[in-house]
């Protein structure tokens, strides 16, 4: 019978997360039965919004169990099938495809084939890197894609403003507003690499290190027109600034409040809310699973831009299954650059 290391947590968190609210804990799996596989993680994704999977609170996904492994982006090789199992879109499962999967935050799984999604079949090496898969052809990537697209409703010639822009989304957003033809990209991110890849690599037209410039003095420099649209994966002391630089018909569109995420007191909002009315804005939240169905199409052109060079990513990746809960907490304190991943065996 195979076994998996998986972490599990044991305690909810109170603010940032800590060692004793985890576990590594090695378990023997059950053997698959019909219609399930078998699969050796190879990556492992660590995402913001896991933080909030750890509070005991009613939100879009369940909150983790205590004392059961935790879950979230994977992707890894099948090594066992009880047949026939097919995968999420009806396609056959075989021996040494690579798939994506929910099973991460540990080193094996074993899960119905419906479960899983096939991304390269055996033998091949796949068109991408396998970690690609958990960030920008991933869950992030479709964020950004229709965050951006659909919930943002972005025309040419929008000005678009990004914040947490070096991120797996941030990057991703400002990239497609550049192709898809925005009049300018503007993004904010914490330190002078960050801003030096978004404008040298990922083709920001200027980028605000929010550590070194204020963020008002930084959007009237680089924006001095306003923003027609605001993809917001921060919240806190940003989202006031922002609506404050917002053109009249602008969009807002809310992704992420990283800044709320560890918070232990309510956050309060932003003073400047009225605006919303006097400049017609519309601010909308949204959750990336609502719009699966526009994966195809985003697949297909992110995989094309990737294949010409005119999408670039990065990532930070953490070495060993061991490093899971340290590189979830370095991301969440804005540490890493990219994808935080983890690659499973180092």
């Amino acid at each position: 019978m195979p076994t998996s290391r998986a972490w599990h947590l044991v305690r909810r968190p109170v603010g940032e997360p800590v060692a004793d609210d985890v576990a590594l804990v090695e378990s023997v799996l059950p053997d698959p039965v019909t219609g399930e596989v078998a699969v050796a993680n190879e990556f492992v994704s660590v995402d913001p919004y896991m933080r909030n999977r750890m509070n005991d609170a009613r939100s879009y996904v369940p909150p983790f169990a205590l004392d059961a492994p935790m879950t979230g982006g994977a992707v890894g090789r099948v090594t066992e099938v009880v047949g026939p199992a097919v995968d999420e879109t009806g396609r056959p499962i075989e021996v040494g495809d690579r798939v994506v999967h929910d099973h991460g935050w540990r080193t094996h799984a074993v899960l119905p084939g419906g479960q899983t999604r096939v991304v390269a079949a055996a033998g091949s090496s796949g068109q991408v890197p396998a970690q690609a898969w958990l960030g920008v052809l991933g869950m992030p990537g479709l964020t950004a894609y229709a965050g951006l697209l659909r919930i943002g409703e972005f025309r040419p010639g929008d000005v678009v403003y990004v914040n947490a822009a070096a991120g797996a989304v941030g990057s991703l957003v400002g990239q497609i507003a550049r192709l898809k033809g925005a009049s300018r990209v503007v993004g904010s991110a914490g330190g002078p690499q960050k801003v030096a890849w978004l404008t040298e690599v990922a083709g920001f037209d200027a980028a605000i290190d929010y550590r070194a410039m204020p963020l008002p003095l930084g959007l009237r420099r680089f924006a001095p027109d306003g923003i027609d649209v605001c993809f917001e994966n921060v919240g806190g002391t940003q989202l006031p600034v922002a609506l404050s630089n917002m053109r009249e018909g602008g969009r807002v569109v809310l992704c992420g409040m990283i800044a709320a995420y560890n918070a232990t007191e309510a956050v309060p909002g932003p003073a400047n809310l009225a605006l919303a009315i006097t400049r017609r804005l519309t601010i909308r939240g949204f959750i990336v699973y609502d719009h699966e169905d526009l994966r195809a199409d985003f697949e297909r052109e992110v995989t094309a831009w990737i294949r010409t060079g005119q999408v670039h990513w990065q990532e930070s990746v953490s070495e060993g299954i061991d490093s899971a809960f340290e590189a979830f907490t370095a991301m969440m304190r804005g540490q890493s650059v990219g994808k935080a991943v983890v690659a499973v065996s180092p």
